[in-house]
């Protein structure tokens, strides 16, 4: 058998596996070492292939994509620092948990650590912000060699996306020549299945959860982030159960579509009303039960820590449970499943005097912030009016810093359809547009970004995606000129170097890049230009509308109305 034949069976057995496994979308920057793979991912026709030539970009795209489907999504490049402009989109996947099978091409053993270009260590790179890493052997036509490519693939997949999901590392060594014969069809797998364990408590665990939860006179349920796929009946009905106050996060996706008969214990200005001097006090809990990831609220998790409840329970999918107050009392690894429908709480001893002043704040909060647009210009009411906006059946896309704390705090409950995702893994700005561009690319609704103007310029080359694929997107910078988020931090009551530092000013407009890459561009200067300007029908697939705001109107109308909930909840606590 000659080498070309070697490596081009060497090759498909692994798409041929990673198919197997459930892959239907691959995202490829494009380099001369992944040739092999590239090209049989490319003649692959059960595959769908996205390119991106900025790798840095391109794996926030497969994030992007993988965050939309709740599916595995294959990442390659070639050998070198390519592979380390994967690292950042990792890291927010593992802390996120989404699941990436990232396929690195990498010199052969002989042409590693002797001065060779292109040939770095890509052994264990990611370290652990990876489930696994493995180095494959070469294509060497040895009979054990593709069982154990078709089984380590196997692995990878299975790993990516069980409880909870996350990033796999696949380094595979390539020898020249790097050319294949194309294959019309994929050869057979030998390995069937992975068949994937569901996370359940024990009889005895939800035994203990249920006694906890029954005994309660005072409690709420928080939940944050869920992990992908979640099944949200599950946690409607766990909420009828309970008639708990629950406070949802705006990514938990519970703000909306919410069931009538649920409305009324949906608490979602929590934020607003944890910054009352009074009012927490008023509703300390004896019990908290969590579900999904710590939410974005920085004054709830301070209410919970301060409060320090009887118990404060934390449902994750991960033995390395996430509490940052340190005062969690207990801990149950589970994914979110049919479990929770059988606890049987409905008879619990919950005061009802303790919903009721929970809901009465939260109505009031609701009151100032529903009227918050009649006189304010800010970016809050921006936000506020395009949450109003953006049409049913839609998605959002939220970069992180003031983007998302606005959504959380102007997304009120509704029975509206629109979904919120955001990157807070790691909470960074990095890779935001890419990996908007890549979610939009598989989201069957149509897709919202947005995104301040630091964070669209961090990522401004995830638009290249847009010259390889039809991309269907609107964008919305909020462009305060500089990173408005430190208006609210200690560091703006120092003057000095504060806009150097810290506001970081750019100076700069987007009309032209939105001209490079052929995207409609729409300016708003006023708020009461947003609406005529926002709701006509888009003349291309790619939108950019650029909405100008000030740093320090949005800091001043912000605490005002953060000023007014705390007086409005003053005089009905007297």
């Amino acid at each position: 058998m000659s080498d070309r034949q070697i490596l081009t069976d060497y090759v498909y057995k692994m798409v041929a596996s990673l198919v197997q496994g459930g892959v239907e979308q691959v995202v490829v920057s494009p380099g001369s070492r992944s040739t092999p793979l590239a090209y049989a991912f490319a003649s692959t026709k059960e595959l769908t292939m996205y390119r991106q030539v900025d790798e840095r970009s391109a794996a926030f795209f497969a994030l992007g994509i993988a965050k939309a489907t709740a599916k595995p999504v294959v990442l390659l490049c070639t050998s070198g620092t390519a592979a380390a402009n994967y690292f950042p989109a990792i890291v927010e996947a593992s802390y996120a948990r989404v699941p990436l099978i990232v396929i690195t091409a990498d010199r052969p053993h002989e042409l590693r650590e002797v001065g060779a270009p292109q040939a770095i260590n890509q052994l264990n790179l990611y370290g652990e912000h990876v489930k696994w890493s493995v180095d494959f052997p070469l294509a060497d036509g040895v009979a054990p060699t593709l069982p154990f490519v078709e089984r380590h693939i196997a692995r990878a997949v299975a790993l990516a996306t069980s409880a909870p999901f996350g990033p796999v590392h696949l380094n595979v060594p390539f020898r020249e020549p790097l050319l294949i014969d194309f294959h019309d069809e994929l050869p057979r797998a030998t390995f069937q299945q992975s068949s994937i364990a569901e996370l359940t408590p024990s009889e005895r665990t939800q035994g203990e959860l249920r006694d906890l939860l029954a005994a309660t006179k005072r409690g709420f349920i928080v939940i944050g982030e869920l992990p992908l796929g979640t099944d949200l009946t599950i946690l409607w009905d766990l909420v009828r159960q309970l008639k708990w106050p629950t406070i949802v996060e705006s990514l938990s996706n519970m703000r909306t579509l919410v069931p009538e008969d649920c409305m009324q214990y949906v608490i979602t200005t929590y934020d607003a009303i944890m910054k009352s001097e009074d009012f927490p006090a008023l509703v300390k809990p004896d019990t908290v039960l969590r579900l999904g990831a710590q939410p974005i609220s920085k004054f709830i998790m301070q209410f919970i820590t301060k409060s320090q409840p009887n118990a404060y329970i934390v449902v994750d999918e991960d033995p390395m449970f996430r509490d940052s107050t340190g005062v969690s009392t207990h801990f149950i690894q589970a994914t979110i499943g049919e479990w929770l429908r059988k606890l049987d709480v409905s008879d619990n001893m919950l005061e009802s005097a303790y919903l009721a002043e929970w809901q009465d704040a939260d109505d009031l909060a609701l009151e100032y912030i529903e009227h918050y647009t009649e006189g304010a210009i800010d970016e809050g009411a921006m936000v506020s009016l395009l949450l109003e906006f953006i049409p049913e059946g839609s998605d959002i896309f939220v970069s992180s810093s003031m983007p998302i704390r606005d959504v959380d705090t102007f997304l009120i409950k509704t029975t509206k359809d629109i979904r919120v995702f955001a990157n807070r893994g790691a909470n960074g700005i990095d890779g935001v547009v890419s990996t908007a561009m890549g979610f939009s690319q598989v989201n069957k609704r149509e897709t919202y970004l947005i995104i301040g103007d630091l964070a669209f310029l961090h990522d401004v080359n995830g638009l290249i995606a847009s010259r390889y694929q039809n991309c269907n997107i609107t964008i919305i910078v909020m462009n305060n000129d500089g990173g408005g988020i430190f208006s609210y931090l200690p560091q703006s009551k120092v003057e000095e170097h504060y806009e150097d530092l810290f506001g970081t000013p750019t100076a700069l407009e987007f009309r032209d890049i939105a001209h490079m890459y052929d995207m409609e561009y729409v300016r708003v200067d006023e708020i009461a230009e947003l609406f005529p300007k926002f709701t006509m029908a888009k003349k291309r697939p790619l939108r950019l509308v650029e909405i100008f705001t000030d740093r320090e109107e949005n800091v001043f109308a912000h605490r005002a109305l953060w000023q007014r909930i705390n007086s409005g909840l003053k005089a009905w606590q007297s």
